[in-house]
This record gives C-alpha cells, sequence and structure tokens, in this order.
C-alpha cells in the first residue's frame, strides 16, 4: 500500500473544497436563475392582466411598469443581500 505524504493529503482536501465551493456555486446560480425566470413571468402577468385592461393602448407603459418593478426588486435585493453580507463580514 502506498502512503501519501502531508503535502500530498493537503492538496487533496484542499482540491476537495475547491470542487464543493465550486459545486455549491454553480447549485446556488441555477437555482438563482429558475427563481429571476418565476419572478419575471409572475410580473409579466401581472402587468398584462391589471394595468393593460385598465389602460387601453399601454404596450409602452406596460413595459415601462415592468421595468420600474424588476429593477426595484433588483435594487432592494442586492441592497439586502449586501447588507447581510457585511453582518457576516463576507468578501465579495
Amino acid at each position: 500500500m502506498v502512503k501519501k505524504s502531508q503535502t500530498q493529503k493537503e492538496k487533496e482536501k484542499s482540491f476537495h473544497q475547491e470542487l464543493i465551493t465550486q459545486m455549491l456555486t454553480l447549485a446556488t446560480s441555477g437555482f438563482g436563475l429558475v427563481a429571476a425566470l418565476a419572478w419575471n413571468q409572475a410580473i409579466q402577468d401581472f402587468v398584462n392582466q391589471f394595468v393593460e385592461p385598465r389602460i387601453p393602448g399601454s404596450g409602452l407603459l406596460s413595459r415601462l411598469i415592468y421595468a420600474v418593478i424588476i429593477t426595484s426588486f433588483a435594487v432592494l435585493i442586492t441592497y439586502q443581500l449586501s447588507r447581510m453580507a457585511s453582518r457576516f463580514k463576507v468578501k465579495r
């Protein structure tokens, strides 16, 4: 049986930690994309169902309302995540 040196064991441990970190990052990104697409569809449906019937011919206005809603969500979520990261002292 071949014995591994301490340096080799540390390299393997480091590799496994990096692999798990990358897998976690990819999984989180994937689920984030799915959630973003779900919110995208929900907000589009909201605008189509509640704005367009009340304001006929509001194609451009509906798109602007949609853009404002999406931008507001993005800013709010980014701000909250930044505050949370600073509480836990996470460096980006």
